[in-house]
């Protein structure tokens, strides 16, 4: 009868080391990454707000078309908020450009309601798109031009910026974003 030979102790710490070297090295190799100053591409479709702006601390007045002011931070639960801004003559284009900023907030599904719409500036002229608005808007106008840096100069056109629900602006998106780039932005950041 052939008995097996013994093994090598060593054999078994080879083994071992191996084991901890292959659940060790993904760490050692993400602090480094971390040291040396890499992060991930998890680059967002807006533009970051520089410097950073809290409409809260600045007390920025948006005046609500039954003449309250819009409160930044909800009481009821923290939610942040979408505003759309638009450029002088807000139309055809601009009214599709809201519609797709609606549908975006719709495919949020059952997140919906950690974010709100809103909109500042004059409404189109065309009163059934007013109407289709205030389905999905709070509509309102920038009471004291804080706003106006980001507004568009361009007719017929919007922009928008992402809210933090305490007020700090996230993003911008200039007239012309990117709306699948907006919707992933919300998908990002409201879960």
């Amino acid at each position: 009868m052939n008995t097996p030979a013994p093994r090598s102790p060593k054999v078994g710490r080879l083994k071992l080391l191996a084991i901890a070297a292959v659940f060790a090295a993904p760490i050692i190799v993400a602090g480094l990454l971390t040291f040396t100053g890499w992060q991930p591409g998890g680059k967002g479709y807006g533009q970051p707000v520089q410097p950073q702006r809290n409409f809260v601390d600045e007390h920025l007045r948006v005046t609500l078309v039954d003449g309250r002011n819009y409160a930044w931070r909800d009481q009821a639960e923290p939610r942040m908020t979408l505003v759309a801004l638009a450029g002088p003559g807000c139309a055809a284009r601009c009214f599709e450009t809201l519609t797709g900023m609606a549908k975006a907030w719709v495919m949020l599904s059952r997140n919906q309601k950690r974010l709100r719409l809103l909109y500042v500036g004059t409404p189109p002229a065309d009163s059934a798109q007013v109407t289709a608005m205030k389905t999905f808007w709070t509509l309102g106008r920038d009471a004291d031009d804080k706003l106006a840096a980001f507004r568009p100069t361009g007719a017929d056109s919007v922009s928008a910026l992402l809210v933090e629900s305490n007020g700090t602006a996230l993003a911008y998106y200039p007239a012309g974003f990117d709306g699948t780039g907006l919707m992933r932005d919300m998908h990002k950041v409201i879960k």
